[in-house]
């Protein structure tokens, strides 16, 4: 478990990037009711309706309630284009709420600014979620896809530091002096596209990234690194990838709509050696491919 200003953040998260709002109320559902205490959702993927109604569902349907189970959202900037217009304060607040009434929830544990994009509000968004932390609506702060940069912009300015930076992090791009910035300052590193190594990452018709052809050939090369250490471990690749993360101390956030990869990414009961590690350590190649309009951690 990771604790972030005390309160438990489970390490192994459902993501729900990419899904619908049925989707992400179905493996919602299922996920909570396989083990999960841990939904990853956004205002900008549009399904933050979903999760509120599985999770209205699992508290009909369980002894499960709401202390239980920690509810991750996030604020969009804007500022991606000229016409994706800046939050302001009354802007934030509004995306806030609305987010909490499409959960159906009184507040969420964890609120994040979703990129550095929009510089010129950036503070102003930070100080607006300082003060709806102070209400009660949201219990920790955090920001996503934020550089070493971007988090001294609040240093330098005299806010506090975020509980969390929620990045792009695989063995494919292990971003070392931002993880010992994070580290050294306390704040919790998530784990996000921990799979982008796995050749069925985005790789179907309108899932866009920035992996390259050269990426998607190693990524089906029957002698990959990943695939001898799923042999290795009688594991998946995807579990191989996962608990790397895990035993580096991120907290992650598998994304599948398929039921038994959902609870192969829970199940991770092994451990990768020393050896192993440090071999999957040298496969860094630095940069991010999510973001298909290029990487938000490079944003002034």
């Amino acid at each position: 478990m990771k604790n972030i200003n005390n309160h438990i953040i489970p390490r192994i998260g459902l993501g729900t990037y990419n899904m619908n709002s049925n989707e992400a109320e179905e493996m919602s559902y299922a996920a909570l009711e396989y083990g999960y205490r841990h939904i990853d959702t956004a205002a900008v993927y549009r399904n933050e309706d979903g999760v509120g109604r599985a999770l209205k569902r699992i508290f009909d349907d369980t002894d499960l309630v709401r202390k239980d189970i920690t509810i991750t959202t996030k604020l969009w900037p804007g500022g991606l284009v000229k016409v994706d217009r800046i939050k302001n304060r009354e802007g934030t607040i509004k995306s806030l709420d609305k987010s909490l009434r499409n959960l159906d929830l009184d507040y969420v544990d964890l609120y994040l600014i979703h990129s550095p994009h929009g510089k010129s509000k950036r503070l102003d968004q930070w100080e607006t979620l300082l003060s709806q932390q102070e209400q009660g609506k949201v219990k920790n702060i955090g920001v996503s896809n934020w550089d070493i940069n971007h988090i001294e912009e609040l240093n330098d300015n005299g806010y506090p530091l975020p509980s969390a930076n929620q990045i792009e992090l695989h063995p494919w791009s292990q971003k070392p002096k931002l993880v010992s910035y994070l580290e050294e300052k306390g704040i919790d590193i998530i784990a996000y596209s921990s799979l982008v190594p796995l050749s069925t990452w985005r790789h179907k018709d309108g899932e866009n990234s920035l992996k390259t052809d050269e990426m998607y050939r190693d990524s089906e090369d029957a002698e990959s690194p990943f695939k001898k250490l799923a042999l290795q471990y009688s594991v998946s690749e995807a579990q191989i990838l996962l608990k790397w993360a895990l035993q580096l101390g991120y907290a992650i956030l598998p994304k599948s709509i398929k039921m038994n990869r959902m609870k192969n990414n829970f199940d991770l009961n092994f451990t990768i050696s020393e050896e192993d590690m440090a071999l999957i350590q040298q496969l860094d190649r630095g940069g991010s491919v999510t973001w298909e309009y290029g990487d938000p951690l490079a944003i002034q």
